[in-house]
Formats: C-alpha cells, sequence, structure tokens
C-alpha cells in the first residue's frame, strides 16, 4: 500500500519587515533571558526568543514570594528584575547569538526618560537584535501606579523614545488600558512596527490562613488559559479596526490549537509564556501541532490564518 504523502506546511511569518521561520516565540520574561532553557531545548527552535524585560540600570525586582498558582495559570510579581541593558549585552547576548537564536529584545522604564536611556544602550547591539518590545505595561513612579499602555499620549510617548535603539518595534499593550484599540492606533502614529497583545492582567491572591496576600508585593499579574479569552478579544477588536497593524499574540497559549485562535483572530504571529514554566519544551510543542493541524486541514501556509475568523467561509473540519 503507497503511503500518503505529508502535505507540507509553510510556516514562514511576517511581523512588519521581520521574517520569522515559524509564528511561536518565547514570551518575554518566561523563558528568562535565553540562555536559562539551553539545557532543555533547541533554543533556535522557537521563531524567536522575546528575552526578559531590561531597564538600563540594574533594578532588584519586588519582595518574595514572587510567584504563585491560580486555578488556571499563575500570578507573579518578579517586579521586572534584571542586570541591565549592558551586563545583558556583555554577558547574555553573544551566548544567544553564538547559539542561533533569533533575539527581540524587550525594554521598560518608569519614565519616558529611563525607555529612552535604555533604547539607547541597545543601539550599539541592534545587529544581533531582530527587534524591540517596548514593554508599556510597568509602574510610571512618576505618576503612581499608572501605566503607561493606559493612556494613548503616554504610550506614543514612550515608543517615540525607544525609537533612538533604531529597531523595529513591537509596543506591548495591556488591558489597562480603558480602548485598547485607541492606544494600540496610538502606537502605530508613534512608529510602533507592531503590537504585543496581551500583557497579564492585574489580579491578587489571598492566604486564608495567614489573612495576607500571597505575593510580597500583594497585587500581581495574571496569566496562563485563563486570560486567552481576553487576549483573543483584544486580538479581534484591534484586527478588526486596525488591520494593516502586525499584532504578536500572547496570553494562555498552551496547544497548537490555542496559536490557530489567535492568529485567526488576527495574529501575525503568538508568543508561549506560563505554559513554559510547566513544560519548558512548549514552544516546541506548540509548534508541532500547529504545523500538524494545518496539515490535517490543507492549509499550505500559516499566513493564510491571519485574520480568517474576520473573513466568512467554509468551516474548518475537525
Amino acid at each position: 500500500m503507497r503511503r500518503r504523502r505529508r502535505h507540507s506546511v509553510d510556516l514562514r511569518v511576517f511581523v512588519g519587515a521581520v521574517e520569522f521561520p515559524n509564528p511561536v516565540l518565547c514570551a518575554s520574561g518566561t523563558a528568562g533571558y535565553g540562555t536559562e532553557l539551553s539545557g532543555v531545548m533547541d533554543m533556535a527552535a522557537p521563531g524567536a526568543v522575546v528575552v526578559k524585560s531590561l531597564s538600563a540600570e540594574p533594578w532588584p525586582g519586588n519582595p518574595a514570594p514572587r510567584v504563585d498558582a491560580t486555578p488556571a495559570g499563575m500570578i507573579n510579581s518578579v517586579g521586572l528584575q534584571g542586570p541591565g541593558v549592558v551586563a545583558w549585552a556583555a554577558e547574555q547576548l553573544p551566548a544567544l547569538q553564538a547559539a542561533g537564536v533569533r533575539v527581540v529584545a524587550s525594554i521598560w522604564g518608569r519614565t519616558i526618560e529611563e525607555y529612552r536611556r535604555a533604547a539607547e544602550l541597545l543601539a550599539p547591539h541592534r545587529s544581533g537584535i531582530l527587534a524591540l518590545e517596548v514593554n508599556l505595561s510597568c509602574p510610571n513612579l512618576e505618576e503612581g501606579e499608572h501605566l503607561f499602555a493606559r493612556a494613548p499620549e503616554s504610550t506614543a510617548a514612550a515608543v517615540e523614545a525607544s525609537a533612538i535603539a533604531g529597531l523595529p518595534l513591537w509596543a506591548k499593550l495591556s488591558l489597562v488600558a480603558p480602548d485598547i484599540v485607541t492606544v494600540a492606533a496610538a502606537a502605530r502614529e508613534a512608529g510602533a512596527a507592531a503590537v504585543t497583545l496581551i500583557n497579564t492582567v492585574p489580579g491578587m491572591v489571598i492566604d486564608v490562613a495567614e489573612r495576607r496576600p500571597v505575593l510580597g508585593a500583594g497585587p500581581g499579574g495574571v496569566s496562563g488559559p485563563a486570560i486567552r479569552p481576553q487576549a483573543v478579544r483584544a486580538i479581534w477588536e484591534c484586527h478588526a479596526a486596525l488591520g494593516d497593524l502586525p499584532i504578536v499574540g500572547v496570553g494562555g497559549v498552551a496547544r497548537g490549537a490555542d496559536a490557530v485562535e489567535m492568529l485567526m483572530a488576527g495574529a501575525s504571529a503568538v508568543q508561549v509564556g506560563t505554559a513554559t514554566f510547566a513544560s519548558p519544551r512548549a514552544p516546541e510543542r506548540v509548534c508541532a501541532e500547529l504545523t500538524a493541524w494545518c496539515r490535517r486541514r490543507g492549509v499550505a501556509s500559516v499566513r493564510d490564518l491571519t485574520g480568517a475568523a474576520h473573513r466568512p467561509g467554509r468551516p474548518e473540519a475537525s
């Protein structure tokens, strides 16, 4: 009996002008600075690794405990601990480059000037970096607990300041924005080549026996499967309103079908984050399941899935 020939799937995707060999990336903050996972997975396998957000200077982060499990994911308040751009570029980036890792850097700041400074320090190393994700969901200490992603004006200012890096910019947005479409549009107008949707969702867990918050800092950010429907909606709304703006979807992607869902909502690529805590090779598995899904349904290019749910057509066979 002749063996059935396997259908070939073109996994290449583009986020703006940047090409990736597949649409499954490691999310910022969950794969460390990349080298931490090198002993358990092929770090060149994901479309790219988005490194943990870096500030211009070293930052100690929040008090422990920093992470706790929730029924459908986790909550964390790491507080953006990091070594700073200079130390990362000297100690981590060369190892990533030697391993053939496609690197997307990530920065944060408490002020617009701190965003500018972090981006400026990255500029000399841009030859080894594909894009720069601008994390707009950290506290602005000059304005209390205001988050840059809450308003179009602060989003635009941080994106414009980050342009000094000379890299394609991805604005990472949060559901703290009253109107995420308006904020995404402001990011685009300010020069963002794409938006990343979404960051963690604000939450809190109480230790009822001890009568105090579980996390050392009190509140935290919820991630994992529990927030995936919220991420899908944000992607859907931004793609419907701003169809030419590339979107990187993140929030609860743990299976190939989850990636398909985000792509169909309008994403060009997805990031796997919380799932790596349970299974460090989750990005590889998600990509393999996505490929198998496309083969079963005769999808020749994964790029055809982007925005497919916005285009009425025949239902896919299960």
